[in-house]
Parts: structure tokens; C-alpha cells; sequence
């Protein structure tokens, strides 16, 4: 009799685990589903700062165009310096304050951009686009507040939920500078950053039904696990492979891309062509995002990044075998779907890397990390196509990509461990 109790104790405690697990998975998929929706009016925010940034600064600078790109980097470097701010900010006002403050930057930094080209100041819409970089770094953290709640399998699956909006963002964005660059007539490009201004106030609304992090464990449950210093999380293995991944996907994809509206036009072909470009590879970042977290999940986050890696080089690959529209097109393309397998293989690694009362640090730092190198590499495109030429652009993809695969080589081996031993 006492067997039979125990056996239905126990039955009862699988279920009672059963619901609270399906619970937390769902208090996960409706904050993923409302963190995609931002991600696809903030987001917007970067395809129509980046598909414009280059093109404008053209427009503003007289004579020298090597700096062209020099807004785009603005951006990039925005987000760096905001990364761990950003992060900051959120662990002490909590992720929906820190949002909705997130969103009245942007808003303020389309506004800002305005002024700039009205006053035809480069150097004043640089740092319009900077300001908006800055807003940037709290979109980033989208992916990761995703990552807050839920069962570790589901965390891959929830950032991708995010990343979806991305689709919409890709459309959006290219959009605004299709049909409003020439709605201050006779002032160009403004009025697609007038418009994008009230795209930050939806995600204000939006963002007030955001469920709350996972709660904050009590000092009896942390007890034997004290926060450990940063720079013993950054220097795990693990941590040192998917930020150099992650960052690498990041930087080779805005190499390459922050280029390719000017070599358009080096071509002959005109803004609108660019536009669609841009609109193509920003639909192709996000739209493998419907199926990234299972390839994740069935095949392992290690190989998805590598996988990732290697498209990104056979978009070199097909830029460097021509220069028509087609050529540029594909390359965009295969350079977003490459950053989308590389990016979110590499987030979910990073993941993997701290404990939920680590995370802050961790992911301002990893941000820090990537979009200062971005921003980097952002200004470097422009010197590079001005000075080099578009084949040099795309060369510089394979070296780089090389260092990655050795690296995921080496943890895939079993020769970095990771502290928390996920799935490869």
C-alpha cells in the first residue's frame, strides 16, 4: 500500500513539474511574440538608418567620399557604447522601462536626423545616427530578453521568435526610404526619418505586456553561487568562441553590406535599386529565423554557426563572379541568411556561458564586444571600396571565416569544455 502511494506521489509531482514547465514556455512565447513585434517597428530603425546612412553622407560631403560610410559607423558605434549601459539600465529599472526609454531615443534620434539634413551637416547627421545606434543597443537586447524565461531547450526557439520580426522590419524600414525620402521635398532623404519616428511610439504600447524576467532567486537560493567577476565569464572557452563567432558573422556581414549600396551606385544602378537590396538582405537575416531554433535544436549550435560561416562565404563567392544587379542581389542575400545561422547560433552559445543573475554584465559585455567591432568595420568599408575596390571587400571575407571555423573545430573536439555542458 505504501508503494502504491509513493508511485502516485510521484506521478503527481511529474504532472505538477509538467504544468509549471509548460507554464513557464508560455509566459516565454508571449513575451518572445511581443518583443518580435518591437523588433519589427524599432528594428526598422537600422535597414533604414544603414540603407540611407552611406547614401546621405554621400550626398552631404563635397568632394572626399571615403567617409561616406562614416555615418553607418555612427551607428555601429552607438550601439557599442550604449551595450553595457543599455544592460545596466535594465538590471536596475527592470527590461520594460528599460525599453520604453530605449524607444524615446530612437524617436528623438529620427528627429535629430532630420534637422541634420535640413542643415546639410555631415558631422551633425553622424551623430543623429549615432544617437539612433544608441537606441539600437536596447533593440539588441530584445534577443536576450526572449532568453529570460523558459526551460533551456525552449531559449533557442524564443530568440528566434524575436529575430521573426525581423521580416517585418526588413520590409518596413527599406520602405520608408521608398516612399518618404522625397516628402520634404525640396529637402532629400528626410522625410523617411520624419516617418520613422512614429514607429518607436508603437513599441511603447506594445511593450507594457511584456511578462516580467524570471524572479530574482533569493540569497538562500544563490548561496555557493556569488556573482562571479566578468572576466571570468569572458573567459571560458565557450564564451571566447561564440563572441568571436558572433562578432565575426556580425562584422563581415556590415563589411560587406555597409559597401554595397555605394558600389551600386559605382555601377550605375540607382538609390531605389540599392533600396531593394538592402530590403532583400534584411528580409533574408530574419526570415530563417522561422526554422533557426530547431536546426539548433536537432543539429547543435556549433554547426548551425559554422554552417552560418560558410554562406557568408559563398556570398563572397558570387560578388566576386560579377557585378550585375543579380550578383549584388544574391550576395545580400546569402550574407543575410549566413548572419542569421551565425548570429543566433552564437547568441545561443553566449547563453549557455552565465547564470541567470550573471546575465546583465555578460550581455552588455558580448554587445560591447560585437558592435564596437562592427562600427569598425563599418568605417573600414568605406575606406576600403574607395581605396581597394569592391572585389577587396569581399576577399576579406575568407580569412576571416577561416579563424572561426578553427576555433569552432577546437570546442566541437571537446578541447573547451563548456562550465554548463549544453548541446554542442
Amino acid at each position: 500500500m505504501a508503494e502504491v502511494s509513493e508511485t502516485s506521489d510521484s506521478h503527481v509531482a511529474e504532472n505538477a513539474a509538467a504544468i509549471a514547465d509548460a507554464a513557464e514556455n508560455a509566459i516565454a512565447r508571449k513575451n518572445a511574440i511581443l518583443l518580435a513585434v518591437c523588433q519589427s517597428v524599432n528594428g526598422a530603425a537600422a535597414p533604414l538608418s544603414i540603407g540611407l546612412g552611406g547614401v546621405v553622407g554621400s550626398y552631404l560631403l563635397a568632394a572626399d567620399k571615403s567617409l561616406a560610410t562614416a555615418p553607418v559607423t555612427g551607428f555601429n558605434l552607438g550601439a557599442a557604447l550604449m551595450s553595457i549601459p543599455a544592460a545596466m539600465l535594465m538590471r536596475r529599472i527592470g527590461r520594460r522601462s528599460g525599453f520604453t526609454i530605449g524607444a524615446m531615443i530612437g524617436a528623438t534620434a529620427m528627429l535629430f536626423a532630420v534637422q541634420a539634413i535640413r542643415m546639410q551637416s555631415f558631422w551633425l547627421f553622424v551623430l543623429a545616427l549615432m544617437v539612433a545606434g544608441s537606441s539600437n543597443a536596447f533593440v539588441q537586447q530584445y534577443r536576450f530578453a526572449a532568453a529570460d524565461r523558459g526551460l533551456p531547450e525552449y531559449k533557442p526557439k524564443a530568440i528566434s521568435i524575436v529575430l521573426v520580426g525581423g521580416i517585418a522590419a526588413a520590409i518596413v524600414g527599406p520602405q520608408m526610404i521608398l516612399n518618404f525620402k522625397d516628402f520634404l521635398q525640396p529637402i532629400p532623404f528626410a522625410g523617411a526619418f520624419l516617418w520613422g519616428t512614429g514607429l518607436f511610439g508603437i513599441s511603447i504600447l506594445v511593450i507594457r505586456f511584456m511578462e516580467p524576467g524570471h524572479p530574482t532567486k533569493t540569497a538562500e537560493e544563490l548561496a555557493g553561487k556569488p556573482q562571479r567577476p566578468l572576466i571570468e565569464i569572458m573567459a571560458q572557452p565557450r564564451f571566447i568562441v561564440a563572441a568571436i563567432c558572433g562578432t565575426a558573422s556580425y562584422a563581415l556581414m556590415s563589411f560587406v553590406m555597409t559597401a554595397a549600396p555605394l558600389a551600386m551606385l559605382a555601377c550605375g544602378f540607382d538609390v531605389d535599386d540599392s533600396t531593394w537590396g538592402i530590403q532583400w538582405h534584411v528580409m533574408a537575416m530574419f526570415m530563417p529565423s522561422f526554422f533557426t531554433g530547431h536546426l539548433i535544436a536537432r543539429y547543435g549550435k556549433v554547426r548551425i554557426v559554422a554552417i552560418g560561416l560558410l554562406i557568408l562565404s559563398a556570398g563572397a563567392i558570387v560578388s566576386l563572379n560579377g557585378i550585375s544587379l543579380a550578383h549584388f542581389y544574391l550576395t545580400l542575400i546569402l550574407l543575410g541568411i549566413g548572419w542569421n545561422f551565425g548570429f543566433i547560433g552564437a547568441t545561443s552559445m553566449i547563453t549557455d556561458t552565465y547564470e541567470p543573475h550573471e546575465k546583465n554584465r555578460a550581455q552588455g559585455a558580448n554587445d560591447f564586444i560585437l558592435f564596437g567591432t562592427v562600427a569598425f568595420a563599418s568605417l573600414m568599408s568605406g575606406f576600403s571600396l574607395n581605396i581597394m575596390g569592391w572585389e577587396f571587400i569581399n576577399w576579406i571575407v575568407f580569412p576571416v571565416v577561416a579563424i572561426c571555423l578553427a576555433a569552432l573545430w577546437w570546442l566541437a573536439v571537446g578541447k573547451a569544455p563548456a562550465r554548463l555542458e549544453p548541446r554542442l
